[in-house]
């Protein structure tokens, strides 16, 4: 399935590059969450993060982290938010996994806020969904 990442990918549509080699690519996000906002994808598609192979995964969070150390040192943020959404029902609008570099300033230039509730926990057997979870992970 060809998204817009495969496109920019492929040179089709413009992107401002941050950081490119044989198997990543990371461009500033067209709409900043906060000055320096960069998505970081694999080059071949992949639909989200539990579809991604984990030698690939790895070289993206690899360039995450890099990225994120060099944008607190000469863009002056004082923490960064690194994350991926997987599923529409958690936020992911295109269908190819990329990571968020998120730089985090205090003050107006965007502070770190987040609206997730939370779920009552009370009527659940913690025990049981943990067990239940951790024998299903290979």
């Amino acid at each position: 399935m060809e998204d817009i990442f495969c496109r920019i990918i492929k040179g089709e549509i413009p992107s401002q590059k941050i950081y490119e080699d044989d198997d990543v690519l990371a461009i500033l996000d067209i709409s900043q969450t906060t000055r320096g906002h960069t998505l970081v994808m694999p080059k071949e598609h992949y639909p989200n993060f539990l579809a991604t192979p984990q030698d690939v995964m790895h070289k993206v969070l690899d360039v995450a982290q890099r990225i994120g150390q060099a944008e607190m040192a000469v863009l002056g943020a004082q923490g960064i938010n690194i994350l991926t959404n997987t599923g529409e029902a958690a936020g992911q609008s295109v269908p190819h996994f990329h990571v968020h570099v998120i730089p985090r300033y205090f003050g107006k230039d965007g502070g770190f806020s987040l609206t997730m509730k939370s779920q009552d926990t009370s009527g659940m057997n913690l025990p049981l969904l943990a067990q239940t979870i951790s024998k299903e992970i290979k």
